[in-house]
């Protein structure tokens, strides 16, 4: 079998998954199921795939710390994360890829598996075996789609109808694709038995992908390239030039590609396959009590049926209540009924016309040295829980509109004021006053933990100057 490259597309936000999934911490970065996130389990579920090539990375440069994080914490290894400027939809970054492949000569002599981050799959076995029929099909020129076998009449899905079978492997001509349908066409298509729901996995040589797109989408393929001309490496990460990046139409491969091609060909599949599209999807995916309801976290539900409750922060009780779905974080509650749990995505476009903050961030906000989180806030003062891993410092900064104070509660942290190093231990603070060059640093070998109390006249994030960051993040 030829070499395999995964290329994982990690770019989505997930908005139909709010409260929990959020700009700054999407569907792919959360465990939504299990103690591995969506990307982890991705990665993990590629362990044991023979001629397995380094993975290649596609995400928002926003998430870039995190998913190098997740993803080096698999048993898969990492051969390149690229970083996208802005969203292109899936042609440009599969695009990004496959000339990367191609140039660098680390996959242009086999197979890219093509996998979005945030899909779920119960059958580890079945997908292998999907995988390796995939690539048969995909050695011989074919591009390949992966086909999920309906078991139920899904309207949020799109559709794949099978053509003749090829004539040599398990898999089929794809004869059209179709867009979601309303619930009369999905039960034909059930009960027709040649239709597959379309699950954005793909297979296919980096070079015949190439070709297609020349073909059809010259452009996109010309904005990939220049995008990736004026790559540059940043931190073992490889950021996209923006300008170009930007230019390249926004489509996605089906699009682009797989609707135009005479190449394309579906593998049909049963792998226990879902993309956690939503909380029903969610719902579907979690194990139930007897009454049919999916507990997570601190939740509890007596004479309720059919629900799904999830606690972040604190008691979720139902009571006498069907067919629900409640999420709990520390900023906001989700009530909804299943039946709209489809719609959830306009209950975030209605937030962000208003402007609301709680579509971007969790009170929690993580940062490749560590994380801060909101405790309490009001006129002039804001308090905040900050941790520090060990060996890791936040960037050499002032502030023009605020002063702070550090209580240290565990740990030990260095900190530079005003020219001067100090060490600051357990119980004891430290005050940062308005305008002064500061920087906080944990030396130790343990997590550093401190509470900070913010006074001024602002004290919003943007009252950062950056003098010098280890991270390389704009001011």
């Amino acid at each position: 079998m030829s070499r395999i490259t995964p290329v994982i597309l990690s770019g989505g936000n997930g908005s139909r998954l709010w409260p929990l999934s959020r700009r700054a911490l999407p569907k792919q970065l959360l465990p939504l199921l299990g103690g591995e996130t969506m990307i982890q389990q991705t990665l993990t579920r590629l362990h044991g795939l023979p001629e397995l090539a380094p993975a290649v990375l596609v995400c928002n440069q926003e998430h870039r710390f995190l998913v190098a994080e997740q993803a080096g914490a698999t048993p898969i290894d990492i051969g390149a994360i690229f970083l996208e400027p802005a969203a292109r939809n899936t042609a440009p970054a599969i695009a990004v890829a496959a000339l990367h492949l191609v140039a660098s000569g680390s996959g242009s002599d086999g197979v890219m598996l093509v996998l979005p981050a945030d899909h779920a799959i119960a059958d580890v076995a079945a997908f292998h075996a999907a995988v390796a029929a995939a690539t048969q099909a995909a050695e011989a020129g074919w591009l390949v789609t992966f086909g999920i076998t309906p078991d139920s009449p899904q309207t949020g899905f799109g559709y794949i109808r099978g053509g003749e079978a090829l004539a040599e492997g398990s898999g089929r001509h794809v004869a059209a694709f179709v867009e979601k349908p309303d619930a009369r066409r999905a039960a034909e298509f059930l009960v027709d038995g040649n239709y597959y729901w379309n699950s954005g996995m793909f297979a296919f040589r980096p070079e015949v992908f190439l070709a297609e797109l020349e073909r059809y989408r010259p452009d996109i393929l010309a904005g990939a390239r220049l995008a990736l001309e004026g790559v540059a490496p940043d931190l073992g990460f490889y950021r996209l030039d923006a300008g170009a990046f930007a230019a390249c139409p926004a489509e996605s491969i089906d699009y682009a590609v797989m609707e135009k091609t005479h190449k394309a060909v579906v593998i049909p599949c049963d792998i226990g396959w879902s993309d956690i599209g939503s909380w029903q999807a969610l719902w579907a995916h979690t194990p139930h009590d007897a009454s049919g309801n999916a507990l997570v976290g601190d939740a509890l539900a007596l004479a309720s049926h059919r629900c799904y409750a999830r606690s972040g922060s604190r008691l979720v009780a139902l009571l006498g209540v069907d067919d629900l779905i409640v999420v709990e974080t520390a900023d906001a509650v989700l009530v909804a009924h299943r039946d709209r749990a489809e719609e959830v995505k306009q209950l975030v476009d209605e937030l962000a016309r208003q402007g609301r903050s709680e579509i971007a961030a969790h009170q929690r906000v993580y940062r490749p040295w560590g994380w801060y989180e909101g405790v309490d806030a009001g006129e002039r003062f804001q308090v905040k829980r900050i941790m520090v891993l060990p060996g890791e410092r936040l960037s050499l900064q002032l502030h023009h509109h605020r002063a702070e104070h550090w209580v240290v509660v565990s740990g030990t942290a260095r900190v530079h004021c005003d020219g001067e190093d100090t060490l600051v231990s357990e119980n004891e603070s430290t005050f940062i006053p308005l305008g002064v060059v500061h920087r906080l640093e944990n030396p130790g070998k343990i997590p550093l933990h401190l509470i900070e109390v913010q006074s001024g006249s602002y004290l919003g994030e943007d009252d950062i100057v950056r003098l010098q960051d280890d991270y390389r993040r704009e001011e």
